[in-house]
């Protein structure tokens, strides 16, 4: 076979690829299928957008960059657009721990064990906003507490890395050496206590949003191998008594005076632009004294040694005294903190936005270029003066990446402020501690509170719903804030997409904003009544009238729109999360939803629904309808839907082949074997004999011979498929059973899961061969012999032969139908 191949007529379900189910006519976003009856209707460009989005997740940030906002609690933030970051805080604080000194020697005896006698101290460090009377009032008046830990309403928390006590300086050393933390432990002596040194440690670092107001909260904790360890003491300091030039609301005037006053002083030469650009750095290097520290968890040591002391001196009176004397000591702070702070302050000016274009999570795949050739197939099929197709405008940004240390859990958000959009993305599965969420099937109430015993509630996947719990109040209050300013959310559209693990997370997320909104006050449904969904940090951007906070309380604001495009999801509720689901969809509350399953992904098919002995019923379906790359072909006993992607509830009245369906049917339904005999008696007309003898009529005996032929018939058609439809197995149900089991097999299964294969699947679906490591190449026009045979074997995924004789069957239909054209001219 050589040269290029027209489109082989075999199949359509390939060659004749869906464009685009819907397309926005009049420049409102909105397809004029979708508006018809308030029904949902497919996007194909809303797909191909979230699609290079999804995958886009998966590209985390430099773990090095200075972007990154860590938190103790194991919440980071990566802060990516400066036109973001700018609008949401004035200014940007470094820490760079040296070593803590005086510290206190291990009492837990086990981990004293496991990691040496000294205390394994790390720095915690979070920064309180003027709004958060609660946490102020703490530092100020209470005498013993936990510090950074105790605050409520602090969401900038950073830490630096742990001083274990079994870690030398020698061993430090060799630690750095191999990309490590060089931070050490230094034992305690006579008349001196333990310290902790952090040599050439990365600093890390926190935003503020009012430096005025803001204040710095040091704790050293003592960390643990099993648990979060122990609070050793605190200290608090304004950061205008560190920084006296941040009183400066103004910071581009401050950034002028500062640059002014160091240029007068000498320290920076006017002609070098790296010296203006650091003089507007102001730095400060000093020790801070810890000067609280919480209570004793366990005093039956020091209340038995001073009730010995006591007796020994006065008695039993002398014992009691001492014994109550001992119970009221919480003993001395002790520690200080040497340490570095860098101050940075981010004017609020203006900035231009470069254009993001989404990566995707492999190398050699070009989902932004992919997204914009199925754009210029679509505007070229539009009227002249018609608005662009286009999801997301010029201005799309990166805004932010947030991810969490233990859970794994991570998402990226963009926006357009042009298109007012905002779009969520959820990581999909790609560290160990996803593998651990993904594989759990315990379940667990949606709603925080409710009995999971009782019939009706709507549960979900444990791990998928712990996973997002870690992140979620945070992302919220950061989503709120990603709103122009003066503008609400209910001025915007969001998309919510994920592949994978990613996926399962988006379907919970758009579940909680469609019922809710956007309700920062807490993180998943819970019955407990969270906080006003203000009081955090959206409260810099939602504002009365009068400039204040709302002085009653509204409800949690909605965006404009909510959709949600996911790929390759798995299940991650039971029947009455599915309910609740589709009523939202059903009310409007959930504009568009879909679930984009490529082949034969094995990810989609699970978690399935079991009984077991100690579990009892777990039950598992799949939320929003299918969109199926590659649907099931005629000979699978569907139909030929002449499109690369079925739409379940769109394309036809087939059933999913992606739900498990109903596994148990009556032996005698129709299709079945028994059925398809007893109905072929039936329909011959074949009754009880009525001769006077006894004997059949010939008119019967025509019957009996009509029956037989129509049972021989089925007979004849027999297949390994009907034999369980004879014990009351749905045959449909064995059908999609074994598909699995081949696919697994085949390994089609797990590869139709990875990105590639997404990758290929939608380039097929807007008319293009998409593959790694290549130029995309339209299948208009005919395809060459090597484009056929890959795309035989993505949509076969059989071994080399039978991918030989597809192309040889299609050369053959080809070939036939010249034969044919030319027969017609000759006649």
């Amino acid at each position: 076979v050589g040269g290029d191949l027209p489109a082989p007529a075999r199949r359509p379900s390939l060659l004749v690829p869906l464009r685009a189910s819907s397309v926005d006519t009049d420049g409102d976003g909105t397809s004029a299928a979708s508006k018809s009856e308030g029904a949902q209707s497919f996007d194909l460009t809303t797909a191909m957008f979230c699609g290079a989005l999804a995958f886009d997740a998966y590209a985390e940030p430099a773990a090095n960059s200075t972007r990154w906002e860590r938190g103790s609690r194991g919440m980071n933030v990566a802060f990516l657009s400066p036109a973001y970051t700018r609008s949401l805080y004035a200014g940007l604080v470094q820490f760079t721990p040296l070593r803590c000194v005086d510290l206190p020697d291990e009492e837990d005896t086990a981990e004293a064990v496991m990691t040496g006698g000294g205390v394994d101290a790390y720095l915690s460090v979070g920064i309180v906003e003027g709004q958060w009377e609660e946490d102020v009032r703490v530092l100020e008046k209470e005498a013993y507490h936990n510090g950074v830990r105790d605050l409520r309403g602090c969401a900038h928390v950073g830490r630096s890395a742990t001083a274990w006590s079994n870690v030398n300086k020698n061993k430090a050393k060799a630690n750095m050496k191999k990309g490590e933390s060089g931070a050490y432990h230094i034992p305690s002596g006579w008349g001196k206590g333990g310290q902790a040194v952090w040599e050439d440690d990365q600093p890390f670092y926190l935003y503020v949003q009012d430096p005025s107001e803001a204040r710095l909260v040091f704790s050293v904790i003592d960390d643990d191998m099993i648990g979060e360890g122990d609070v050793i003491g605190s200290a608090s300091r304004r950061l205008t008594d560190l920084f006296p030039e941040a009183k400066e609301k103004d910071s581009v005037q401050m950034m002028k005076n500062l640059v002014l006053q160091k240029i007068k002083s000498g320290e920076i030469d006017v002609k070098n632009g790296m010296d203006l650009a650091k003089g507007v750095v102001q730095e400060w290097e000093g020790d801070v004294k810890l000067t609280n520290k919480p209570r004793k968890k366990d005093k039956k040591g020091q209340i038995t040694t001073a009730a010995i002391a006591g007796a020994a001196v006065a008695g039993p009176v002398g014992a009691a005294v001492g014994g109550l004397m001992a119970s009221m000591y919480e003993g001395d702070v002790r520690g200080k903190i040497d340490l570095k702070l860098r101050y940075l302050p981010i004017p609020n000016v203006s900035v231009e936005r470069e254009k993001y274009r989404p990566k995707g999570g492999l190398p050699g795949l070009n989902w932004s270029d992919l997204y914009e050739r199925h754009l210029d197939e679509v505007r070229a099929t539009l009227p002249p003066g018609a608005p662009a197709p286009r999801i997301e405008a010029d201005d799309a940004e990166f805004c932010f990446f947030v991810n969490h240390d233990e859970t794994g859990c991570a998402c990226a958000v963009y926006r357009s402020l042009e298109k007012k959009m905002i779009v969520i993305s959820f990581r999909g599965t790609c560290v160990p501690k996803d593998i651990v969420t993904d594989a759990s099937i315990v379940q667990e109430a949606w709603v925080e509170g409710e009995d999971v015993k009782d019939e009706g509630v709507a549960k979900v996947h444990a791990g998928f719903r712990n996973s997002l719990n870690s992140i979620v109040r945070r992302l919220k209050e950061l989503v709120l804030a990603a709103v122009a300013p003066g503008e609400d959310l209910s001025d915007y559209d969001v998309l919510v997409t994920g592949h994978s693990l990613g996926a399962a997370l988006a379907t919970l997320f758009t579940a909680d904003i469609a019922e809710y909104g956007m309700d920062a006050g807490r993180s998943l449904p819970q019955l407990e009544p969270g906080e006003p969904w203000w009081s955090g940090l959206a409260s810099a951007f939602n504002k009365g009238n009068n400039g204040g906070i709302f002085s009653g309380p509204p409800p949690p604001p909605r965006p404009k729109s909510l959709k949600m495009y996911n790929f390759g999801s798995p299940r991650v509720g039971n029947d009455a999360f599915v309910a609740k689901f589709q009523s939202l969809m059903d009310d409007g509350s959930i504009d568009e939803a879909y679930r984009i399953v490529n082949g034969e992904d094995i990810v989609t098919r699970g978690p399935r629904t079991m009984n077991g002995a100690f579990l009892g019923k777990i039950s598992y379906e799949h939320a929003a309808p299918t969109v199926l790359i590659n649907p099931p072909s005629e000979e699978e006993g569907g139909e030929d839907d002449q499109s690369v992607l079925w739409v379940e509830g769109e394309s036809s009245d087939r059933d999913c082949p992606v739900r498990d369906g109903v596994a148990l049917t009556s032996p005698l339904a129709e299709g079945n074997l028994l059925g398809d005999l007893v109905k072929s008696v039936q329909e011959a007309g074949v009754e009880a004999p009525k001769s006077i003898d006894g004997l059949p009529s010939v008119f019967d005996l025509g019957k009996i011979t009509a029956a037989a032929q129509k049972v021989g018939g089925r007979l004849q058609s027999l297949t390994a498929d009907d034999l369980p439809t004879v014990l009351g197995i749905d045959k449909k149900y064995t059908e999609r059973e074994v598909r699995m089991i081949q696919s697994i097999f085949s390994g089609q299964a797990l590869s139709h899961h990875m990105e590639d294969e997404y990758y290929k699947g939608m380039g097929l679906a807007v008319g293009y061969v998409a593959l790694v490591g290549e130029e995309l190449r339209p299948i208009d026009g005919g395809l060459s012999e090597a484009v056929v045979v890959d795309m035989v074997k993505h949509l076969d995924g059989g071994d080399t032969e039978s991918i030989e004789e597809s192309v040889e069957h299609d050369v053959e239909a080809w070939e036939a139908q010249l034969k044919a054209l030319e027969r017609e001219e000759a006649g």
